[in-house]
């Protein structure tokens, strides 16, 4: 079945620079992918077993025929991996699969897409599949149907593409209007426009402070929040759609201010872009509200929430040797209004998913 019995893949998680609630809306976004990864070890079985062991989430063991009827919980994310690929026609069959993961969950840097990515990617290096272009792009719409269809979360893809596309010093324009091609040999109708980005911020002495809240967030949460916005969107809700449309125009803006290297326009874009998630789209908390506005008073160019909201984190565009003081800036805002200390990382966008031991017969 297999042109290799082992495989060690790795798949990162993402933040969204801007763009956010628009891929489900036909709109576009800007995302990049994050040093922090998922790394998935696969083995293939003699059976028709299907064994995961996560060192952040417990064990869980069952059947190809299991994996079928349906999964629930954090397995889940797995379990629907392997069924949206069986459902493609892939050769799957049992599987042990180790997962060791240093994103961060529920805090909205896509960890359930780095843990799809990476199973994903493990699955095709046990299988011998390309993962050039087109072959990634196959990749990232199969984990979003295992999100969408299998686990349920309501998501719109970006998650996905930001995982298996990412490369460093490079964000991804994905811009999911009017069903363009996806990419070479995708017909008319088979995802979204991917255009790369170059984001040099490290030559100019930038970076993205990544601020967690502390306050943990679901995308698969039934009647939960990122659900209703997504029915309010597909209703029509003018006030909504209000945040949908000058989102749209902001992810535009800020791809011409980064081709200019124009970041001071960038940063008020972002800053605009959290008011509009805050008072329109209605997705911010008390935590992430005062996150960003202490890190303005600090001194970064601009600062939002990124991801779905309701939690998770924020990010903010900063001078790299300012890093400290906005930092400080956030801890202090934190500790007077008598909450827990955020945790802080610094970023810049990195490799998307790939394999990290070589392939019997084939390369990486």
């Amino acid at each position: 079945m297999t042109s290799a019995q082992t495989v060690t893949a790795v798949a990162p998680g993402r933040v969204n620079l801007i763009g956010e609630h628009t891929d489900y809306n036909g709109g576009r976004c800007l995302p990049f992918a994050l040093p922090v990864v998922t790394m998935t070890t696969v083995t293939a079985r003699a059976d028709d077993l299907v064994t995961v062991s996560s060192r952040q989430s417990g064990t869980w063991e069952g059947t190809l025929a299991d994996v079928s009827a349906g999964v629930t919980g954090w397995a889940a994310y797995v379990a629907g991996v392997v069924w949206a690929l069986r459902d493609a026609g892939w050769p799957v069959g049992g599987l042990s699969v180790e997962i060791d993961s240093s994103v961060p969950l529920g805090a909205g840097l896509s960890s359930s897409a780095s843990l799809e990515c990476a199973v994903a990617t493990g699955i095709a290096g046990l299988l011998g599949r390309p993962l050039d272009r087109a072959g990634r792009l196959e990749l990232a719409e199969l984990c979003r149907r295992a999100e969408t269809e299998y686990v349920g979360a309501p998501t719109g893809g970006m998650d996905q593409l930001a995982s298996m596309l990412g490369a460093p010093d490079t964000a991804l324009l994905l811009d999911f209007a009017g069903g363009a091609a996806a990419g070479p040999g995708a017909g008319p109708g088979a995802g979204p426009a991917v255009t790369a980005v170059p984001l040099p911020l490290a030559a100019t002495g930038l970076a993205v402070l990544v601020t967690e809240s502390g306050v943990r967030h679901e995308l698969a949460d039934g009647d939960g929040g990122y659900a209703q916005r997504r029915r309010e969107c597909e209703a029509g809700d003018e006030r909504r759609m209000r945040h949908v449309r000058s989102e749209d125009a902001r992810v535009e803006a800020a791809v011409a201010a980064i081709a200019a290297s124009d970041w001071e326009t960038l940063g008020t874009l972002m800053t605009a872009s959290h008011v509009s998630l805050r008072d329109d789209f209605e997705v911010s908390i008390p935590r992430l509200d005062v996150a960003v506005a202490a890190a303005l008073d600090g001194g970064a160019l601009g600062a939002r929430l990124t991801g779905g909201g309701f939690g998770g984190c924020t990010i903010a565009l900063v001078r790299a040797d300012e890093t400290g003081v906005v930092r400080a800036a956030i801890d202090a805002a934190y500790r007077d209004a008598g909450w827990p200390a955020p945790s802080h990382r610094l970023v810049l966008p990195a490799a998307g998913a790939r394999l990290v031991e070589p392939v019997p017969g084939r390369g990486r």
